[in-house]
């Protein structure tokens, strides 16, 4: 069942994953907390403050949105540490990481072009620009939806402002290494026992036999070619990076036009998001959120994230037919 449980197999695929996944939640947790405890919260949501003002989010979900484009696990610990302390209601915490869509996708944006145009070369801009252009949809549409759900923020008076005083260093480093402890114990207690139950259910090939059912119910996209169907077959099968490449390869010996090329990553993007959803975003969510609440957020997430990518695929697959 399982292939190798020997201690430095144990150790390269669970336990330093395990550690490194522990230490960027700790510099996000920290990150967070020092941000909290100097009162620049404010100060950093100024950036978003236009937008979020609109969609009647707190100030809050407009410095986790500024955040978010240099860390997703400082901006979604910075949003659980205000629904802890009930500075943000379940509400407004769902629809903030919801909005928070838009500088993630930013956040690894870089990493996919390089992967992406020397392999596939002009396709790569053409994908991209469409997955940007989802983002962007969900955002303003995220944006809308909370502005219908959400009371007005009350504006804060400049005397109030005034009143908001920047702590010293010394005083925040003190007051977030006292939360710090609290909330990693409380984090680890989760994430670590979430980790090994994922990473065993990934090792008794649970997540290789989700991917492969999917991947055998294809039938549905009959509207793609044979050689298309097979860039999504080795996305959703293997990773991002081997969809990519079959692609390249499809694209460089003329089997396949740029246009089909980029369709085919659309949909293999919308068929493999959720379970590596699941398997590589669960763990570290389930431990800033609670399992739960976890859950669901990746729920909405994915749900939103796939119907914005199916609406700006049915346009590209219009204007190009």
């Amino acid at each position: 069942m399982f292939a190798d449980l020997s201690l430095p197999h144990l150790w390269q695929h669970l336990g330093w994953p395990l550690t490194r996944l522990l230490i960027y939640l700790s510099i996000g947790l920290l990150v967070a907390l020092f941000i909290e405890s100097l009162n620049w919260t404010k100060k950093i949501a100024a950036v978003a403050q236009p937008l979020t003002r609109f969609a009647h989010l707190p100030t809050l979900a407009a410095a986790s949105f500024s955040i978010c484009f240099f860390s997703g696990l400082a901006a979604n610990t910075m949003l659980a540490e205000g629904y802890n302390e009930r500075h943000i209601s379940r509400k407004e915490l769902i629809l903030a990481n919801l909005f928070n869509s838009l500088p993630s996708n930013f956040l690894h944006l870089p990493t996919t072009f390089f992967i992406m145009a020397p392999i596939i070369k002009g396709a790569a801009l053409v994908y991209l620009g469409l997955t940007v252009g989802a983002a962007i949809l969900r955002t303003l549409i995220i944006a809308i939806i909370a502005r219908i759900l959400l009371p007005a923020q009350p504006v804060a008076s400049p005397q109030a402002e005034h009143q908001t005083k920047t702590r010293s260093f010394r005083d925040a480093w003190t007051n977030t290494k006292k939360r710090f402890r609290k909330r990693i114990r409380k984090i680890a207690s989760y994430t670590v026992p979430i980790y090994i139950l994922f990473y065993f259910l990934n090792e008794a090939g649970f997540f290789a036999q989700a991917e492969l059912f999917m991947t055998e119910h294809l039938a549905w996209l009959g509207w793609l070619s044979p050689q298309a169907i097979s860039i999504i077959s080795f996305q959703v099968a293997a990773e991002f990076t081997a969809g990519v490449a079959a692609a390249g390869a499809l694209l460089a010996s003329g089997s396949l036009a740029q246009q089909e090329v980029v369709l085919a990553l659309l949909a293999g993007n919308v068929l493999s998001s959720p379970v590596r959803a699941l398997r590589h975003q669960y763990p570290y969510y389930a431990g800033i959120f609670k399992p739960v609440l976890a859950g669901q957020l990746i729920f909405i997430s994915q749900s939103f994230r796939a119907l914005s990518i199916i609406v700006v695929m049915l346009c590209y697959y219009w204007l190009i037919r």
